[in-house]
């Protein structure tokens, strides 16, 4: 049994079939939910009844009636038969329950080629009938490919880039890092809800908020301006290694797209990520905007990621910034700062949200 709110599930296992039984009332919960599940091609409503060749054409009949009043003016019959015991093969029962809804439903033609909707049979220990089947994300199962750390900030990429690597079965936790006062408490809440909405495609997210603002403070005061987007990357890099050294996650994921920013090129990519040893996963390196703009609204991050409260990237951006940075360069500068104690005291006062 599977319970969610007020909501509760019979779930079972079939040969090549998961079933999930819900009263009619419940349906638009649990269809909500299996549009969000990674991992399944796809679902339908079914209609179950006996295993009589009579029956079964009635519901086939009643089936034909539901793909009218959607609008459907074509179909075909598509059956499957595991109980061999059932009188009719696979090719006579897609004869006969085709003929059954030809003469009964005016108004419908069969169209095997290119019909607008096909009507189910599946005749196991029980028959099953269903049309208007509703495509799955697919991808892999979430957690049968390890687990990652997302940089999550409130921008419209990160959220997609944590999408697409739970969608190839990637646990994800996130880290984001804000800089009170200097962002306010409604964008660390806006992060908040992003992560939530990751969340409802990845179960059990830990979000982890590390205050950045003596760091971005240190950084500001004693680096060269066009340094200063660069080596607060390298601060968020180092710190979030640490974070997921910490939780045992295999890599970091970012939503970098290359040269997309200043920050983005593959020279100051190279110097973001030149002081840790963990693997950092791009999933959007090649996407342009566009694309990644689509993909947001697909998933339902992109209105809030629009919203007008400014993370701590933007607020500290130079006005020129630094294009095609030199690593050592860029580690020289970093070490100077002296922060890994900053980072420490960051680390160790996080708070931890759990979703």
């Amino acid at each position: 049994m599977i319970s969610r709110a007020n909501t509760k599930v019979k779930f079972r296992l079939t040969a090549g079939r998961y079933y999930l039984e819900a009263q009619d009332e419940q349906s638009e919960i649990v269809e909500n939910i299996l549009s969000r599940l990674i991992g399944i091609s796809g679902w339908a409503k079914t209609t179950t009844c006996e295993k009589t060749v009579d029956t079964v054409l009635a519901c086939c009949i009643e089936e034909g009636k539901k793909l009218k009043e959607r609008g459907m003016k074509t179909f075909k019959i598509e059956a499957r038969r595991t109980d061999k015991s059932f009188p009719l093969n696979s090719y006579d029962l897609c004869c006969n329950a085709g003929e059954a809804v030809l003469n009964t439903v005016n108004g419908l033609k069969v169209d095997i080629h290119v019909p607008q909707d096909v009507i189910h049979i599946e005749i196991r220990e029980k028959a099953y009938i269903y049309s208007g089947g509703k495509k799955g994300l697919g991808g892999l199962p979430v957690g049968s490919a390890g687990r990652g750390l997302l940089l999550l900030s409130g921008g419209i990429d990160s959220p997609v880039a944590g999408f697409l690597m739970a969608a190839r079965g990637m646990n994800i936790d996130a880290v984001h890092f804000h800089a009170y006062p200097y962002t306010s408490n409604e964008a660390k809440q806006k992060t908040v809800r992003l992560a939530e909405i990751v969340s409802s495609y990845c179960p059990g997210i830990r979000l982890f908020i590390l205050n950045f603002t003596q760091i971005q403070v240190r950084i500001k005061e004693n680096a060269d301006s066009q340094w200063l987007t660069v080596l607060l990357r390298m601060a968020m890099m180092e710190a979030a290694e640490k974070a997921a050294l910490k939780i045992k996650s295999k890599c970091l994921i970012t939503g970098e797209s290359l040269s997309q920013v200043a920050s983005q090129t593959i020279e100051n990519l190279t110097c973001t990520q030149s002081r840790i040893k963990l693997p950092v996963l791009r999933p959007l390196i090649g996407m342009n905007k566009e694309s990644i703009i689509s993909e947001a609204r697909r998933i339902g991050t992109y209105e809030i990621s629009i919203l007008p409260f400014f993370d701590c990237c933007t607020l500290f951006s130079p006005n020129h910034p630094v294009l095609y940075g030199d690593p050592e360069q860029a580690n020289a500068l970093y070490e100077k700062l002296t922060l890994a104690p900053l980072i420490d005291e960051a680390l160790s006062n996080c708070e931890i949200i759990r979703l």
